[in-house]
């Protein structure tokens, strides 16, 4: 089944259809990610100094701004605090092996 054929959830009426969704969710999600991480390069490659990549001031902003957005759609703050955690230091680890790269 192509994107073009996914319904939108609640117009799902088998697990095909659910899968189907689901499947080019995730793969949209991915391409999301790499424009993410492609912005996480152009950050080390703007930052001046390497103590500049971690800034735990915007780390809780951008936390923040997630958890407050789950609130607006209805869905489990936890659970995407949680992943925004992971998804932010892990960004932070990226930025600094992209600085380290560019530099040494």
């Amino acid at each position: 089944m192509s994107d073009r054929a996914t319904k939108d959830p609640q117009a799902c009426e088998t697990m095909l259809d659910v899968r189907a969704g689901v499947d080019a969710l995730d793969r949209e999600l991915v391409g999301l990610l790499a424009k993410r991480f492609g912005y996480m390069r152009a950050a080390a490659r703007i930052k001046p100094s390497r103590d500049a990549v971690r800034d735990e001031a915007r780390k809780a902003s951008v936390i923040a701004a997630a958890f407050a957005e789950a609130e607006v759609h209805g869905i489990p703050t936890d659970v995407v605090a949680d992943i925004w955690e992971r998804l932010v230091e892990g960004s932070i680890a990226y930025e600094f092996a992209e600085w380290d790269r560019t530099r040494v």
